[in-house]
């Protein structure tokens, strides 16, 4: 499994904690240090972790260099600054055979409880939708992809944003992508700086097609 981080040393302990707890152990944790100048890299080798250098800054790059290093036929992606839930990896791979890709829901942590719920539910229709409207919505804080296919596919784009996303797109051309709704991941409310207003602006961008949906002010990521 994959974990791109740019100077990600305050989150990505609790990340690989969390893939360590993993009811499924997964084949390698590859952390892709992309060009970071704080501590990542000695944090993620401490956990174990088999640390990938992108001096090419953008999670675009870190996605697609884990994806081209990684060792296994399916290569699972979170973020540093997630904290997949014990079952996750088992989750996925229920729902793996004769597909190309497997994704699951996300909630917010780092909020009050009612917000948690709320993030959760709500992501979990927009994800039910987009489904129904046949456009799976692929998250790289949760995912897995077949390493063939998404190859095959042109791995992620290089491109500022929705570089997940659009190679969900392209991986529905070469077999299905699946929905495993067991297989959540918590994520850091740190997407919500602005506040919801504007986060919720950002995703309505993002589902109307419109790359500005990805970042925040000053052209920062927001996602």
């Amino acid at each position: 499994m994959v974990i791109p981080a740019h100077n990600e040393e305050a989150y990505l302990p609790a990340a690989l904690e969390a893939v360590r707890a993993q009811t499924l152990s997964p084949l390698e944790v590859l952390v892709v240090d992309n060009a970071s100048t704080d501590r990542t890299r000695e944090v993620a080798e401490a956990f174990g972790a088999r640390v990938v250098y992108c001096p090419r800054k953008g999670v675009a790059h870190a996605r697609q260099a884990g994806l081209l290093a990684a060792r296994g036929e399916w290569v699972a992606m979170t973020d540093a600054d997630s904290r997949p839930l014990p079952h996750w990896l088992e989750a996925l791979a229920e729902k793996a055979e004769g597909a190309v890709g497997v994704y699951g829901p996300l909630r917010f942590y780092g909020v009050s409880p009612l917000e948690a719920a709320l993030s959760e539910w709500g992501y979990r229709a927009f994800l039910h939708l987009m489904a129904l409207l046949g456009r799976p919505n692929l998250a790289g804080a949760n995912l897995m992809v077949l390493k063939e296919a998404a190859l095959k596919a042109g791995g992620f784009p290089e491109v500022e944003a929705r570089e997940d996303v659009l190679l969900g797109y392209k991986l529905r051309a070469l077999g299905p992508l699946r929905y495993a709704p067991r297989a959540l991941v918590l994520t850091s409310a740190r997407r919500l700086k602005g506040g919801w207003g504007r986060f919720l602006l950002r995703q309505l961008r993002n589902l109307m097609g419109d790359p500005r949906g990805y970042f925040g002010e000053g052209g920062e990521r927001g996602r």
